[in-house]
């Protein structure tokens, strides 16, 4: 809106043309959803208290994580609004990405609320059933995977990483492809998000890698010059991913060790789908499994745990699981999984970047 309003301007008063750039106003997006964070939380923050919608801690955990009991949690309130507040301000509302990938995020953040709601309010502990919560995922994935596919322009290729000659048209079978990375990516974050800022960091900074992936795919020449699939009007997501960083900063500020608030699956779910969406709309697709490959490895400690232990009849491959929970029961204080776990999300995201000029 504010786009709209201040680049209307530009005739008359030459400085509004800046905000014709992209660039410019990612910095706009990223600094406003940083800023309503920052006003906010502290008011989100006494709202949970005086609700006592606080963090439920299993008896199995680390005996450390009994101290979390009751801290309030379904940040995601805080956070979502302010990546759409800020979208909705500095975006191109024309653009039919940005609704797209916000439609996704909206969605996923009433599955996060709806379970949330059950487990916080109702008090009941599992909330929605694994079942309905994935088939829910699914209807929404496959109904953004289905609009992105049809939309003019738009191919089933699927970008193959440090192989740029190499790029399969998966046809409609795209639309499956499509739900398979969004539904995974909302999972895998959720499943990360069981240490203070454990899960934020990484998202902010696959959110600033995908900044980057969104901006040369939907620039033309950028693209053609690094030989990656072009998707025109992508570019505009840019300043959605830099809302996503932007936000996840200011939550960062409550949620770092030791946490203020906790995101809760309202947060975690739409943060991993969104993150999931913009894959599939940059045609890095792929490059995801390196970008978020904390997430990854979490969710496969997860698979990896449970698959052996039914196999084995009660043996575990690691000591707790996700994986995180391993590394504190082998004796790293919290502090210190998280920082490295920040480390090697840094690492894996340089190694992403570095495809878009290996071949």
């Amino acid at each position: 809106m504010l786009y709209y309003l201040l680049y209307s301007l530009q005739p008359d008063i030459s400085v509004f043309n800046v905000f014709r750039y992209i660039t410019f106003r990612t910095i706009c997006a990223s600094l406003t959803a940083l800023v309503i964070c920052f006003a906010l939380g502290p008011w989100v923050i006494r709202i949970l208290s005086e609700h006592q919608i606080g963090q439920y801690i299993r008896k199995v955990g680390p005996s450390s994580h009994q101290d979390k009991a009751g801290t309030p949690t379904m940040g995601g309130v805080l956070i979502i609004p302010a990546i759409f507040a800020s979208t909705i301000l500095w975006a191109d509302l024309a653009n039919f990405y940005i609704w797209i990938v916000l439609m996704v995020m909206a969605g996923y953040f009433m599955i996060g609320f709806f379970d949330d709601y059950l487990k916080q309010i109702k008090k009941r502990n599992m909330g929605l059933s694994a079942r309905n919560k994935f088939i829910l995922q699914i209807v929404i994935a496959a109904a953004a995977g289905y609009l992105i596919y049809q939309y003019p322009g738009f191919n089933g290729r699927v970008t193959i990483p440090f192989l740029k000659a190499v790029s399969p048209d998966l046809g409609a079978g795209y639309i499956l492809f499509a739900v398979l990375v969004i539904v995974g990516a909302s999972n895998a974050v959720n499943l990360t998000d069981g240490l203070d800022g454990l899960a934020i960091g990484p998202v902010i900074i696959a959110a600033g890698t995908y900044m980057l992936f969104a901006y040369v795919a939907g620039h033309i020449k950028i693209a053609n010059y690094l030989q990656i699939n072009h998707v025109a009007g992508c570019g505009e997501l840019t300043i959605l991913c830099g809302a996503v960083a932007g936000a996840g900063l200011g939550f960062l500020w409550f949620n770092s060790y030791p946490a203020q608030i906790f995101m809760g699956d309202v947060g975690s779910l739409p943060l991993g789908a969104l993150l999931g969406a913009t894959a599939v709309v940059t045609k890095q697709e792929i490059l995801l499994v390196i970008v978020g490959g904390i997430f990854v490895v979490e969710a496969m400690s997860v698979i990896l745990q449970v698959s052996y232990f039914k196999m084995t009849g009660g043996r575990r491959i690691f000591r707790m699981a996700p994986i995180h929970h391993h590394f504190e029961l082998k004796g790293w204080a919290e502090s210190k999984v998280i920082v490295r776990f920040w480390i090697v999300a840094i690492i894996l995201a340089l190694i992403s970047l570095s495809t878009l000029k290996l071949r």
